[in-house]
């Protein structure tokens, strides 16, 4: 199961009334919307939305019936057992060669403040700001002791670029620790902390 799909079944079975729906379809045969709002005294679009989105999922099937000329739905359990199965590994982020081949330093006047531990050998985390006037917010990122190490031995702006590997070896990070460094480089990117300069 994809992390997306999980997400989608946590939601549903958060909801206050999910137990409650799961019983009326479970001791029900067949169930239409209005049946379980009223039931479990829900208003009728939340009933529907919900059963709507158990049928997505493939929980529910759902046959239209007619009724004095008026079409609506039941709705009846699929299944009786929810598995859900999350391979994490699918979320890792895995350091490219072209990821680590990139040319970094600072960015000139990104405007970023880098606080840096009493041993004053790694950087503890980056403060950036977001946004213009009021709506300016202050951002700080906490890093790991692998992400303040290559911070720390990140190339000032005006110094001569150095590949994130290159970076990372200076600062005795080790190699399976590249992933992290890959989304702090990449988070800074984004934030205009690190740029990124073509080899000339």
């Amino acid at each position: 199961m994809d992390f997306s799909t999980a997400a989608k079944y946590a939601s549903l079975l958060s909801k206050d009334y999910a137990e409650d729906i799961f019983k009326l379809l479970v001791n029900y045969q067949a169930i239409s919307a209005s049946e379980v709002a009223t039931r479990l005294n829900l208003h009728i679009k939340t009933a529907q939305d919900y059963l709507e989105a158990l049928n997505q999922l493939d929980i529910v099937s759902k046959d239209e019936v007619l009724e004095k000329k008026r079409p609506y739905y039941r709705y009846a359990l699929k299944q009786t057992r929810l598995m859900i199965d999350i391979d994490l590994k699918q979320v890792k982020r895995e350091a490219s060669t072209n990821s680590l081949a990139s040319h970094i330093r600072e960015r000139a006047n990104a405007g970023a403040r880098f606080s840096a531990a009493r041993s004053d050998d790694y950087i503890t985390s980056v403060t950036i700001w977001t946004g213009n006037g009021r709506e300016r917010e202050e951002r700080k990122i906490k890093l790991t002791t692998p992400q303040g190490k290559f911070l720390y031995h990140l190339p000032f702006p005006k110094a001569e670029p150095l590949t994130v590997d290159e970076i990372m070896h200076k600062a005795g990070v080790d190699e399976h620790l590249a992933p992290e460094i890959v989304d702090l480089v990449q988070l800074l990117e984004k934030y205009m902390v690190i740029e990124s300069v073509e080899e000339e």
